[in-house]
C-alpha cells in the first residue's frame, strides 16, 4: 500500500511542474519574461499593483507605476524595466509596440516569527513573500 501512495504523490508533483510550464508557454516565443523571486511583500499587495498595468502599453504602465504611492510599485517598475531590456536584447523588439501581456504574483515562503505577549503567551507573525512575474510582448497597432 505504501508504494501506491508514493507513486500517486510523484504523479501529482510532475503534473504541477507541467502546469507551471504550460502557464509560461501560453504566452508564446515573441514575449520577454522577467521574474522577481522572494520579494518581501505579500502576493495580495503585489496583485493590486499588477492589476494597474496589466494589458497596457509599456510607457503608460511605467508612468502609472512611477506615480503610484505603493511600495510594490517600485519593485514592479524595476521588474518591468528588466522585462523591456530582455525584449530589446533577446527578441530585438520595438519598444513602442511593447505591451504588458501578462503579470501575476504567486505566494512565496512565509517566515514565521513570534511576538511575546502578556502572561507568557506569544502571537505568531507571518512575514510573507511572493514571486512576481511580468511578461511583455509586441502587438500590432
Amino acid at each position: 500500500m505504501a508504494k501506491k501512495e508514493t507513486v500517486s504523490a510523484s504523479k501529482t508533483e510532475t503534473s504541477k511542474k507541467k502546469k507551471k510550464g504550460n502557464e509560461l508557454q501560453e504566452f508564446g516565443r515573441n514575449n520577454a519574461i522577467a521574474t522577481l523571486n522572494h520579494a518581501r511583500m505579500s502576493a495580495q499587495k503585489a496583485r493590486l499593483v499588477l492589476g494597474l498595468i496589466r494589458n497596457k502599453q509599456v510607457e503608460p504602465a511605467l508612468r502609472v507605476l512611477q506615480y503610484s504611492p505603493k511600495k510594490g510599485a517600485r519593485l514592479i517598475e524595476k521588474l518591468l524595466n528588466s522585462a523591456v531590456a530582455n525584449a530589446r536584447e533577446h527578441e530585438g523588439a520595438d519598444i513602442d509596440r511593447l505591451w504588458v501581456t501578462g503579470a501575476w504574483a504567486n505566494e512565496g515562503r512565509t517566515m514565521k516569527r513570534y511576538m511575546p505577549r502578556s502572561r507568557g503567551s506569544a502571537d505568531e507573525i507571518k512575514k510573507r513573500s511572493s514571486h512576481i512575474t511580468v511578461v511583455v510582448g509586441e502587438r500590432g497597432k
